[in-house]
């Protein structure tokens, strides 16, 4: 049997639990939580260089992901490798997710917002969105998906939803003492961020936290939207 993680952080593509919860992340490997990711595509399109091979891109992508995870103590990373910008809410995407929530049974689970506004990544959308209702209520419920109980994998009840990108935000993370990790972390996906200048990366990283750490009695944050589910 599976042991059981505490967190789960549910990405749509390599990167961008890095942008949105590492520096969190890093403190609760820190605290002694296991934490698992989950990698929904394989990112074979993020480049603006019409001549890289897909195939090849997203080898690239796989390992710079596995490198930044080493790096924060996560425990282990599973990858979906479902295409890039190819998402879709279906039912098999629906059960891939309650089949791992089911199997390593978070307290807490953290994904990308899917009710940001306007201009937003496809993928991300989907992904937080059927990652919210494979939380509920189709890991919770014995009914659902009944192969997956023939399986040994009973249902299970997520304590706490975190949401980052979110506009509607409402629980800040204190990462003051982490930030480097998530930047290290984030250097990693050198095909993402390998053109911008070291300085100007770290420059941008500690302003953002700044702004989202306003009004805190800590220096540096990472924000979302939180719900805690209580069955």
């Amino acid at each position: 049997m599976t042991r059981p993680a505490q967190v789960m952080v549910v990405t749509p593509h390599p990167d961008d639990a890095e942008y949105g919860v590492a520096g969190t992340v890093a403190r609760w490997v820190r605290e002694g939580k296991e934490v698992v990711y989950v990698v929904c595509t394989n990112g074979d399109k993020g480049t603006s260089d019409a001549n890289t091979r897909p195939e090849e891109l997203a080898r690239i992508r796989e390992d710079e992901q596995m490198a930044a995870a080493r790096l924060l103590g996560v425990r282990e990373v599973i990858f979906l490798r479902h295409p890039d910008q190819g998402l879709e809410d279906t039912p098999e995407f629906r059960k891939e997710l309650v089949r791992l929530i089911r199997k390593y049974r978070p307290e807490t689970v953290v994904t990308a917002d899917p009710f940001r506004r306007y201009v937003w990544h496809r993928d991300h959308r989907i992904t937080g969105q059927v990652t919210l209702d494979a939380i509920f209520p189709y890991a919770r419920d014995p009914l659902s998906y009944p192969d997956l109980m023939e399986e040994g994998l009973h249902p299970h009840k997520v304590r706490e939803v975190l949401l980052w990108a979110s506009e509607d935000v409402n629980h800040r993370s204190d990462i003051t003492d982490t930030l480097h990790l998530k930047l290290a972390a984030l250097r990693c996906h050198k095909s993402q961020v390998g053109h911008i200048p070291p300085q100007e990366l770290e420059e941008r990283l500690r302003q953002r936290h700044e702004m989202m750490a306003q009004g805190e009695d800590f220096r540096l944050a990472e924000a979302f939207h939180r719900v805690e589910l209580w069955w």
